[in-house]
């Protein structure tokens, strides 16, 4: 009798485990029949740099964090010169600039073992802004040059009212101080060696110089088409030709002479969630926040040469 209950319960036991067996063959076959599942990519990106891009860059990574949303994207201003001795220091991913690396910084970069990738994102005119109550609407460069070099001190002596010339300008870390020197102050002569009349103030961004020049009926200041508002009256400028006002149009067609591509700069070939970032700021969706903030998007021009420096 204890036999064949020893092997009913034997025969009970194999079949429990061939169940169970059977089961696991259908889960795992179940598991195989589904797709798998895609993973999102996920990460942190440090952009920094240009104050001129600062409002661009930010808007841009909020659109970009919409459709990436496991991808944080950082935003710092601090100047052009900040941002690509970030990218040098290996402490940002991207550096964003209003002006092109200069070769001193690509020698710096070389000796730490950096590759400045430069990609432009934009176009910018760089506006000459004064106080809505000045009656002044036009200059030309040689004008600006000797404002901004002291030899010409005030309005009357370009034929308005009688008042003191406050000059404004970008401090030195600026991407647009350093473009404003070499073609206005310098007028774009690499030999030439003046710099700004020590008169000058220098303001910590574009939006202290727009905050300036409205309340100061004396001031004159230079800001990134971005950051013009109705509180202030930008001029029409003539280097050759004509005069024409910092609008994308005139832009577009390199009429206006203060004119200039933006840039954003990575360690070599962007790759990854960088590049990701990337793709997207040269995108059409990209491309119409740079147009949103006031600047021109890629899409507008054909090619855009300056020189190398």
């Amino acid at each position: 009798m204890k036999f064949y209950k020893k092997l009913a319960s034997y025969f009970f036991s194999a079949k429990i485990y061939e169940m169970k067996r059977c089961l696991l063959i259908i889960l795992f076959l179940i598991g195989c029949a589904q797709p798998p599942q895609i993973q999102e990519p996920s990460g942190f990106i440090q952009v920094k740099g240009s104050d001129t891009l600062v409002n661009a860059a930010q808007k841009l990574a909020e659109e970009f964090m919409k459709e990436y949303p496991y991808i944080f994207v950082a935003v710092t201003g601090g100047g052009s010169g900040v941002g690509i001795a970030s990218l040098i220091n290996k402490t940002t991913d991207i550096a964003t600039a209003s002006r092109r690396i200069k070769n001193k910084e690509k020698e710096i970069a070389k000796k730490w073992n950096v590759t400045p990738y430069e990609i432009i994102i934009g176009f910018d005119g760089v506006a000459v802004i004064v106080n809505k109550k000045n009656p002044i609407k036009k200059l030309t460069i040689k004008q600006l040059h000797d404002i901004y070099t002291g030899k010409i001190k005030n309005w009357n002596q370009l034929g308005e009212y009688n008042s003191s010339i406050v000059a404004l300008s970008r401090e030195v870390s600026s991407g647009t101080h350093i473009y404003f020197k070499e073609r206005v102050v310098q007028l774009d002569n690499k030999k030439s060696k003046e710099e700004f009349s020590p008169n000058v103030l220098l303001l910590s961004s574009n939006q202290a110089i727009v905050e300036e020049v409205a309340s100061n009926p004396q001031a004159i200041g230079y800001v990134g088409m971005g950051y013009l508002s109705s509180r202030v009256k930008a001029l029409a400028i003539k280097d050759e030709g004509d005069y024409f006002l910092p609008i994308p149009q005139n832009v577009i067609e390199k009429k206006y002479p203060l004119s200039r591509p933006l840039f954003m700069y990575t360690d070599g070939e962007p790759t990854g969630i960088v590049k990701i970032f990337i793709d997207f700021v040269l995108s059409e969706k990209g491309q119409k926040q740079i147009e949103e903030v006031g600047f021109v998007p890629l899409r507008s021009r054909d090619v855009f040469q300056t020189p190398e420096n």
